[in-house]
């Protein structure tokens, strides 16, 4: 019923967008707005408190708990691990993003500050690491913990819903649960298809940049095309082949890429300088950005930059939530939040560093013009900073790869999720069930370019996160129940084992009491 219902949704949203792009995108923009005043305020409360939640499993009494067990092994390895969480969560936004989103704040800065200014060159620094690090890793975090402990400790089926168990019993598995699971397949499909939507356009708009070939729509939809082989021949190959494989060569060739702008092309100087100084301020003023809204000002940038990315994320959390339990067996609770928290959030303030360093650099000292770029487009910025740098033409061809690879691993991974989570039954979901979401995460994206849907889909994801925001508040409360109970097992297998081990060697001591004073006795009789 979970596949046939989102389906079915998912087919009828795509064709309000479609048929009616304006007045369906005049609805939701509508009611985007009244929500983002009502309750904005609430993701910035919701998101921060699982950032502190989180931190608090890594370091407290849970952080020993192990996924799947206590003899529970990790199925890869730590390098594959954080490879696949990298390029699942956030890779093609980071290529897209990286010098786009620091130019976009230095033109247009928030907390009142003068446009193209020095402080509004640090606060867009400081805001893209907000943006971009603890918070939406911690989103992340949260679910996919859930998710890979109820799959893998409670002998869950990987599905939303069986993270509801301990607040609603057996409803988990009934009418409850369908509609959990539905509004997270349709979301995960949703997301997913703009995400590629606008991957598809980043990856015309380098074509045109780097080859001349015009970014027009048969270019997107051929882009679409073969990304669309490449995502299912992964997909088919599995995810210890396909999506591992196609990660660890994502983050070797995104490695190489950062090195040659940090080392040899880029203003080394200027970019470590920026690093270490945007993260002191993003460390000191963490809380005050966290819980930042404007009520005395009017202004909307919290709403359009903030509030945006972390209803975002929120409705992203269910896919690369589902696919971060998967890969992540074996692993103990400290370990994962770690992993999944701390290291992509410290590889992330590096990108931004490198390539939202080196392009304010580039704007402020004339060396480009970014802005005008920008005028043109989010897309645009990036191969405008490479070329006014040496060997422009092969920087912008290694973007590209990268660009591709992350679009097919980011699909990949869907399928398998979108599989997984519209199947009842644990395990790795039947062949046709990816088939057909594959077919249908391709249709999607290409309809909506055609049409000119995207903005109205982007906004609705931002609406429709709001109930996420509230189940994930309910995540917590369930997941602290269960990790508190399995801790409160262990120590008392723990001290069950201790009592055997005491009682083994008292009873030891007590034969070897026996056996001296018996061999004291021979002696004497004799």
């Amino acid at each position: 019923m979970v596949f046939r219902v989102s389906i079915a949704l998912v087919a009828v949203l795509v064709l309000l967008a479609g048929v009616a792009p304006g007045p369906f995108n005049d609805i939701v923009q509508s009611a985007l707005t009244e929500v983002v005043r009502s309750v904005g305020w609430l993701y910035l409360l919701i998101v921060f408190l699982t950032l502190t939640f989180l931190l608090y499993l890594a370091a407290g009494r849970f952080g020993s708990l192990r996924i799947g067990g206590e003899d529970a092994e990790p199925d890869f390895s730590r390098a594959s691990w954080l490879a696949m969480l990298f390029a699942t969560g956030m890779g093609i936004g980071l290529v897209f993003w990286g010098a786009a989103e620091p130019i976009s704040h230095f033109s247009k800065p928030p907390e009142g500050l003068a446009p193209q200014s020095v402080d509004a060159a640090r606060a867009a620094m400081r805001y893209a690491f907000f943006h971009w690090g603890l918070h939406p890793w911690a989103i992340y975090a949260l679910i996919g913990l859930a998710m890979a402990w109820f799959q893998y400790n409670r002998n869950g089926r990987g599905l939303i819903s069986d993270m509801l168990q301990p607040l609603i019993g057996r409803h988990h598995r009934g009418a409850v649960g369908h509609a959990v699971n539905i509004a997270a397949v349709v979301a995960t499909a949703i997301g997913v298809a703009t995400t590629l939507g606008f991957g598809t356009i980043q990856i015309a708009a380098g074509l045109q940049r780097v080859f001349g070939i015009t970014a027009s729509v048969p270019v997107q939809l051929t882009i679409i095309a073969i990304a669309f082989v490449l995502y299912m021949a992964s997909t088919l190959s599995g995810v210890e082949r396909g999506i591992k494989w196609l990660s660890n060569f994502n983050l070797l060739l995104a490695a190489l890429l950062l090195a040659a702008l940090l080392l040899v092309l880029g203003p080394t100087g200027f970019i470590f300088d920026t690093f270490t100084t945007t993260l002191g301020a993003y460390l000191n003023q963490l809380v005050t950005m966290s819980l930042r809204m404007s009520p005395f000002s009017g202004s909307t940038w919290v709403a359009d930059w903030t509030i945006f990315y972390w209803a975002w994320w929120i409705a992203w959390a269910p896919f690369v939530g589902a696919f971060i339990a998967r890969v992540s067996r074996g692993r103990s609770v400290r370990e994962f939040v770690v992993g999944v928290v701390l290291a992509p959030t410290l590889l992330g303030f590096v990108w931004f560093s490198v390539f939202g360093g080196s392009a304010l650099w580039a704007q402020i000292t004339g060396h480009a013009d970014l802005l005008q770029a920008l005028g043109n487009g989010y897309e645009t910025v990036l191969f405008a900073l490479f070329d006014s740098l040496p060997a422009s033409l092969l920087l912008s061809i290694i973007a590209l790869v990268l660009l591709v690879i992350f679009f097919v691993t980011s699909a990949d991974s869907a399928v398998l999720v979108l599989a997984s989570m519209s199947t009842d039954e644990a395990g790795d979901p039947p062949l046709s069930r990816k088939a057909v979401w594959g077919v249908a995460v391709a249709l999607i994206a290409a309809v909506l370019l055609l049409a000119g849907g995207l903005d109205a889909l982007q906004g609705m994801i931002t609406i429709a996160a709001l109930p996420f925001a509230l189940l994930m508040v309910l995540v917590m409360v369930c997941l602290y129940r269960v990790l508190d109970l399995e801790y409160q097992l262990e120590r008392r297998r723990a001290q069950r084992a201790r009592h055997a081990v005491q009682s083994w060697i008292e009873r030891e001591m007590a034969a070897q009491e026996e056996t001296r004073a018996e061999a004291t006795r021979a002696q004497e009789q004799g």
